[in-house]
């Protein structure tokens, strides 16, 4: 199981920046930052490259609408080169929410999107003329589309590697199956190690039938805030508040990802309720009406023991990489926090 961090697209990155060199330091192996609409992700994953030397860079996610996957797959490969072949792109589609609130773009078949963007993204590392016609993107455009001067063209430079690792956010079952079928790595959000298999088993089977072997095994990559130590109760309460945010308000009734989540997990009545007062303003209430289970199970909040109990279950449930948030108040306390998750995590 690799070990690292999350930085936070509303983290303070000049703190996150300094932090992450000692994360490395003490032995964490990849560290991740996220992007909403917020400060973008690749300039600080850049700067990260500079100030790091072995740790693993990772993006969760880069949002497939608001780029092309040429200029993504260029962005990757940019990234690999500046630190050294550490790279690895994690990508989604985002929500409607976010790319037609925010970016304007219409929020249309993602799952032919993401399919089809990282198909360029391979082709394009390895410098192939860039011919690719589908039902989402045609590059070159064709003639009567555009000025018909466009013709394929590779990507210029050398990358470090002809193949960068992609992992892909995915909750729905159609997505975790795409997923596992194309994808070095998968994103699932609120990992439950004791309900995964209910909720995802089928479609991860499916598509994991359909992988080419040659991109190995999938990485099941999940990221949980940490708190290790005694009165964890004000971390458990304000991450409760989180998942009544996903659970409950991201997205209308009949159309949020994140409840239909809960419900797979078995909790389809707490779910509705928590919907129910989220939508109708009462976000507090909402908050408590959260299963205690799925707070606590999704996260790595406690003693060294209780932790150390959801690491292995994490791990039993094939969990290959944890990208810890940590939640304590000062940055000595974040630093002892993940050397403390290194002595805990199960070894093979």
């Amino acid at each position: 199981m690799r070990l690292g961090v999350t930085i936070d697209y509303s983290d303070d990155f000049s703190v996150a920046a300094a932090e992450t060199v000692e994360f490395e330091r003490v032995g964490a192996e990849v560290v991740a930052v996220s992007e909403a609409y917020s400060f973008d992700a690749v300039s600080r994953l850049g700067y990260l490259a500079a100030v790091t030397s072995t740790i693993t860079l990772t993006s969760t996610i880069l949002p497939i609408y608001s780029r092309t996957p040429t200029l993504i797959a260029m962005t990757a490969a940019g990234l690999d080169s500046v630190s050294g072949g550490r790279f690895e792109l994690g990508l989604g589609s985002s929500g409607a929410q976010v790319i037609e609130g925010f970016h304007g773009v219409p929020f249309t078949a993602p799952l032919g999107h993401l399919r089809e963007t990282v198909e360029i993204c391979r082709s394009v590392w390895r410098r192939e003329r860039v011919e690719h016609v589908g039902k989402n993107y045609r590059i070159p455009l064709p003639a009567d589309e555009g000025t018909g001067l466009g013709k394929p063209l590779k990507i210029i430079n050398e990358p470090v590697r002809p193949s960068i690792p992609i992992s892909l956010a995915a909750l729905t079952p159609r997505a975790v199956a795409q997923a596992a079928e194309i994808a070095d790595g998968w994103l699932p959000i609120f990992y439950h190690p004791d309900h995964a298999r209910a909720a995802w088993g089928d479609a991860l089977d499916a598509g994991l039938a359909k992988r080419d072997p040659a991109l190995g095994a999938l990485d099941t990559i999940v990221s949980i805030p940490l708190y290790i130590g005694e009165h964890g109760d004000r971390m458990l309460d304000a991450y409760r508040q989180r998942i009544a945010l996903y659970v409950g308000g991201m997205g209308a009734r009949g159309a949020n990802f994140y409840n239909d989540l809960a419900v797979r997990y078995g909790y389809a009545d707490e779910a509705a309720r928590v919907q129910e007062l989220y939508l109708a303003g009462e976000k507090a209430a909402a908050a408590e009406a959260v299963p205690d289970d799925l707070v606590r199970a999704t996260a790595l909040i406690g003693t060294e023991s209780q932790v150390a109990e959801r690491l292995a279950a994490f791990d039993s449930a094939g969990v290959t990489t944890i990208l810890a948030q940590p939640l304590a108040q000062t940055a000595a306390a974040r630093i002892e926090s993940i050397e403390a998750l290194r002595a805990l995590a199960p070894r093979p």
